[in-house]
């Protein structure tokens, strides 16, 4: 992803900065609500601004990406999380909750190795260990 240099970003409520002086931001979890949404570092500022926009929105409004690409680049970071969450679920788990809600942890974790292998058949580095691309 590229930021877009000297563009105008809304972070809600009249508050507005340049898009290469942000430098991060971090999603409120406490006290989180309508008017605080983000924190937003800004370069030469030394406490964060609140923002009540999201991340996603800011970093959409940021970048150069085309439409979608920044909720795919954050689809695929939760498939990468959620299969090295999968690895920890052992087969007698696996069995329970397949009988229990029909949800088949086996086909979701080999179609998330599906999706994550790349068009020349490598797995991307450091997702699996080599016992386990088969």
């Amino acid at each position: 992803m590229e930021v877009k240099k000297g563009v105008i970003v809304a972070l809600g409520y009249g508050k507005y900065f340049l898009s290469d002086k942000i430098v991060g931001f971090v999603p409120i979890e406490e006290n989180r609500g309508p008017a605080r949404r983000t924190f937003v570092y800004i370069e030469g500022i030394p406490d964060p601004v609140v923002a009540s926009r999201t991340e996603a929105t800011i970093l959409k409004d940021m970048t150069r990406e085309g439409p979608g690409a920044v909720e795919a680049e954050m689809a695929l970071e939760l498939v990468e999380r959620i299969h090295s969450h999968l690895v920890h679920v052992g087969p007698m788990l696996r069995r329970s909750i397949k009988e229990e809600c029909g949800l088949d942890l086996d086909d979701i974790e080999r179609r998330i190795k599906e999706i994550l292998i790349s068009d020349t058949g490598a797995v991307q580095e450091g997702l699996f260990t080599e016992g386990d691309q088969g």
